[in-house]
């Protein structure tokens, strides 16, 4: 059985730079604003990990997430907030050998960012490659535990005016590791479809007392995200009278067997990769000027890493939630200001409770 906890964070307002570049020139909480997510997940039952979340500064100019996120867990605290066996890569890797992805698909790093124009018209922009792994699988190489691959993933929004709100999810190229073993290319679900992968080899997402991976197997739903309530986000992540929202959601439902392939319980995982919105009020008017995409706001990115924390310092057991890694928060243009980054915790109780 698994049992939820619940972990807040709530950081400080933290005040940097000089008066006039303090200058708000949109309202914090009812004015355009933009936000911008490279990777979140969902486990039911267990908990919900929310990476770093950029938000467009008061005035012109962008967030941007700092390089260093390569992956989701990026360390054992995020890991054992879900269970540790599902990895997102979604950054550069050091080497051919090291890579994730199928042949010929290059290390990069990702672009996300949530910027305010000089119109102050909010735009954000996610794109990167990302690769979702099993580690049960326990390959050789990293590419032999990728189960699904967007590659060339890209999604952004633009608020230009309450008639003007465009939103697009792209992928170059979708792979998926079919029931003969190997990574092979699936058409691309158009538009508001969802494309079913069914019976894939992926187990799930943390330890189950009396799983086998022989027999367990996971289905996945691919689609886009169309609408705000389709992300993973903190609460702080707002919306505003019009609202565009995009990304890519994968809807993971894995049916865990026991060695002689009686069902034990079913498990969910939701994930959504390059989760981005654009909102205004209802009396905004851009200002006057061009309106560039997200990543071209004239002023130069701020800092986005905020550090995760943990509720104590203890280490973390098979059956506590005494140390849960608590979430990275949204950085508001230089200004940390008081939102909540939550990561739901998961715990296990006692084998003879499952």
């Amino acid at each position: 059985m698994l049992v939820t906890v619940t972990a807040l964070a709530a950081f400080p307002l933290v005040t940097t730079g000089t008066a006039s570049a303090q200058a708000q020139s949109v309202d914090e909480k009812t004015g355009p604003v933009a936000f911008a997510n490279v990777a979140s997940l969902k486990v039911s039952p267990g908990g919900t990990l929310i990476t770093e979340t950029q938000r467009s500064p008061l005035s012109p100019g962008q967030s941007k997430l700092g390089t260093d996120r390569v992956a989701v867990p990026k360390d054992s605290g995020e890991r054992s907030t879900f269970g540790g066996s599902y990895e997102i890569d979604l950054g550069k890797f050091s080497g051919p050998a090291q890579s994730p992805y199928p042949a010929g698909i290059a290390s990069r790093d990702h672009n996300v960012v949530a910027a305010l124009q000089q119109t102050l018209v909010p735009t954000a922009v996610a794109e990167t490659n990302y690769a979702l792994r099993d580690l049960s699988q326990g390959g050789a190489r990293p590419v032999d535990d990728t189960v699904l691959v967007l590659e060339g993933a890209k999604t952004s929004v633009d608020c230009t005016s309450a008639v003007k709100l465009t939103s697009t999810s792209t992928v170059s190229r979708l792979w998926v590791r079919g029931t003969d073993g190997s990574l092979s290319p699936v058409a691309v679900p158009s538009g508001g479809n969802t494309l079913q992968l069914k019976n894939l080899k992926m187990g799930p997402p943390g330890e189950v007392n009396g799983a086998s991976l022989a027999t367990t197997v996971s289905d996945i739903a691919v689609s886009r995200v169309t609408n705000f309530d389709g992300l993973i986000r903190q609460d702080g992540w707002r919306d505003g009278d019009f609202t565009a929202a995009a990304g890519w959601r994968l809807e993971v439902t894995t049916h865990v067997r026991d060695s002689g392939g009686n069902a034990l319980q079913d498990i969910r995982t939701s994930i959504v990769l390059g989760g981005i919105s654009c909102s205004i009020p209802k009396n905004f008017v851009a200002r006057s000027g061009s309106t560039g995409a997200g990543a071209n706001a004239s002023q130069a990115p701020v800092p986005t890493q905020v550090p995760a924390g943990y509720i104590s310092t203890a280490a973390p057991e098979r059956d506590s939630a005494s140390r849960i890694p608590l979430g990275i928060g949204l950085l508001f243009g230089g200004v940390f200001f008081a939102t909540l980054a939550l990561l739901l915790g998961r715990r296990r109780k006692a084998s003879r409770d499952l």
